[in-house]
C-alpha cells in the first residue's frame, strides 16, 4: 500500500527576490508548488501585484498556505483597523478551510519595527487575539478587547507565535 502526500498550493507575498521558505509547520519544509507575487517586477514574481489593492487576483480557496516574510508591517497604517481587517480578510479568504498564514514582522520593541521609514504597523503577539472570533466570545465584555466582529467576519486560529531576537513569526489556521 503506497501513501500520496498532496501536493501543497502555496503563496510568497512580498517575495523580493528571496524564495527561502523560513516559517513551516513539520513535515513542510520544502515548497510544494509555489507561486511568487511581488509588486516590484523586477525580481520577477509569478503575479506583479499591489497587496494594498483588493482582492488579489486570485481565487477563494486557492491556497494550503499564505507566506509573508516581512511584508504585513507595510501594508495599511497603525490605528486603521478597517485596512487591518480587509488586509487579513482577504488573506483568510484565499486561504483553503485549515489553510495557514506563516509570516514572520520586526518584534514590536525591535529597532526596526518603526525604524524602517516604509513600515507602516506594528503586530504583536497580543493583535494575533482580534483574528479569532473565539477570542472575541472569550474575551469581550470581560477585557479591555475592542469588538470588530460587526466588520471582521474571518477566523484564524493562532497554531504559534514566537519572538526570537528582532523577529516576531506566527502561524494561523484559517478556520471556515
Amino acid at each position: 500500500m503506497t501513501t500520496e502526500t498532496a501536493v501543497q498550493d502555496e503563496l510568497l507575498i512580498g517575495c523580493g527576490s528571496r524564495r527561502e521558505k523560513c516559517v513551516f509547520l513539520p513535515g513542510r519544509e520544502s515548497w510544494g508548488r509555489l507561486t511568487t507575487l511581488d509588486f516590484n517586477q523586477d525580481h520577477a514574481p509569478d503575479v506583479a501585484w499591489d497587496l494594498e489593492k483588493l482582492p488579489y487576483p486570485f481565487a477563494s480557496d486557492s491556497f494550503d498556505e499564505i507566506h509573508a516574510y516581512e511584508v504585513l508591517e507595510h501594508l495599511g497604517a497603525q490605528g486603521d483597523w478597517r485596512s487591518f481587517f480587509a488586509q487579513f480578510t482577504e488573506l483568510w479568504r484565499i486561504l483553503r478551510p485549515g489553510g495557514h498564514l506563516m509570516a514572520t514582522v520586526p518584534a514590536h520593541d525591535s529597532q526596526w519595527a518603526w525604524g524602517d521609514p516604509s513600515h507602516r504597523r506594528v503586530i504583536a503577539p497580543g493583535t494575533l487575539a482580534f483574528l479569532s472570533q473565539a477570542e472575541y466570545a472569550r474575551q469581550v465584555g470581560k477585557t479591555a478587547m475592542s469588538d470588530f466582529r460587526f466588520i471582521y467576519k474571518a477566523d484564524f486560529r493562532t497554531v504559534f507565535a514566537r519572538k526570537i531576537g528582532d523577529t516576531f513569526s506566527f502561524a494561523l489556521e484559517a478556520v471556515k
